[in-house]
């Protein structure tokens, strides 16, 4: 009498609905990621600022003060003189960038080579490590690491 019908796919209704879905899930892995991505980067500029102020520490050691800015950017130069800079003397390999571009790394010199600032910005005004960085105005020169703008800096 009725024969039953076999079906041989999906109704539109159903695509539609594995599709939103699908929709759904992907924006929030995407968000998910971008997260990530922010705090790989803040990871990098702390790792980065660390590896300086290592380089600035070893320069002090041959020279018996801290680069001035001239010094700290210099990346060539006769080997063993502080013109060379942390580059050329082999303090570091090779001077780090800010993993977006957005702000370069600030260096600055303080009481004639007895101090120095580095500083970078944070993504993530929030960020952990903030509670355990230099505070406040440091120096002369234009180098403010007051936390709530996510400034990071490091000191000797």
């Amino acid at each position: 009498m009725f024969k039953t019908r076999t079906r041989g796919g999906f109704t539109l209704i159903e695509l539609l609905v594995v599709i939103a879905i699908i929709g759904i899930l992907s924006s929030v892995v995407l968000a998910s990621l971008n997260s990530a991505r922010e705090k790989s980067r803040d990871a990098k500029r702390i790792s980065d600022l660390k590896q300086l102020q290592l380089a600035a520490e070893l320069f002090y050691d041959d020279f018996g003060s801290y680069p001035n800015a001239t010094e700290f950017a210099a990346t060539s130069g006769t080997a063993g003189t502080r013109a060379a800079g942390l580059v050329g003397n082999g303090f570091i390999a090779s001077l780090p960038s800010d993993p977006s571009d957005q702000s370069a790394y600030t260096y600055e010199q303080i009481d004639s080579g007895a101090d120095y600032v580095i500083r970078a910005t944070l993504e993530n005004v929030n960020h952990s490590a903030l509670d355990s960085d230099v505070d406040g105005s440091v120096g002369t020169g234009p180098v403010d690491c007051a936390d709530g703008s996510g400034y990071y800096c490091v000191q000797p």
